[in-house]
């Protein structure tokens, strides 16, 4: 594992046995504020006005996307119950070293260093808004009785990781996500466009973060 600074000034990490970065090179802050922040988060929000909303987060890695999620909801009261699948979960010096306290609350990233170890084993309350828990396992083996309004799927792309990406594995993957629920992901690609619309999913092409043209953002029917 090493850190590498992306184009927006962010950290990422360098994962040596997938090949791959857990962010864009082309900005790691930018990715996860386009990508699940705005094109999932605000835009579940907007069109439910719900209060209280559950995120499911395949592949938690650095917990980028969980902190900005939890920030926003924090700031505009919403109550957020966030669910975050890694099979091989990051060391929590390593994930206290990438400078992500500086596009947060810095008491809450401290809280979220602090309960990350007992997320793995718990559902952990890290403020009044919001609650954790990491799932250590790996997509196949998940087990829940929750069901979700917006599904993070972050896993690393299909070149190093083909099997995160098929029907059976988004199957495995959707069957968690309430009807009208939100699937966001980067990539977009035929194959999973076709996997998602058999899934009885409504598809959409949005804009895509730095570097991506468009992303991929799911419906459930």
């Amino acid at each position: 594992m090493q850190f590498v600074t992306t184009a927006d000034g962010s950290k990422t990490i360098f994962n040596s046995q997938i090949g791959e970065n857990y962010h864009s090179k082309h900005g790691a802050l930018q990715e996860s504020r386009h990508v699940f922040l705005k094109s999932g988060l605000e835009f579940y929000l907007e069109k439910s006005q719900q209060t209280k909303v559950n995120v499911l987060e395949v592949g938690f890695g650095t917990g980028l996307n969980f902190l900005l999620t939890a920030d926003y909801c924090t700031q505009h009261c919403i109550s957020l119950n966030y669910t975050g699948m890694e099979a091989y979960p990051l060391d929590v010096n390593l994930i206290g070293s990438t400078g992500y306290e500086e596009y947060v609350n810095p008491q809450f990233h401290q809280s979220f260093l602090n309960s990350y170890p007992i997320s793995q084993q718990q559902l952990t309350t890290l403020n009044e808004y919001c609650s954790l828990q990491i799932a250590a396992c790996k997509l196949e083996d998940f087990e829940t009785n929750k069901t979700f309004d917006i599904i993070y799927f972050d896993a690393f792309a299909a070149i190093h990781q083909p099997n995160m990406w098929t029907t059976e594995a988004l199957a495995t993957c959707c069957k968690h996500l309430k009807q009208g629920g939100v699937f966001v992901t980067y990539a977009i690609t035929g194959n999973l466009k076709r996997s998602m619309k058999s899934l009885g999913f409504e598809i959409e092409k949005a804009p895509g973060a730095p570097g991506k043209r468009e992303m991929l953002r799911a419906v459930k029917k």
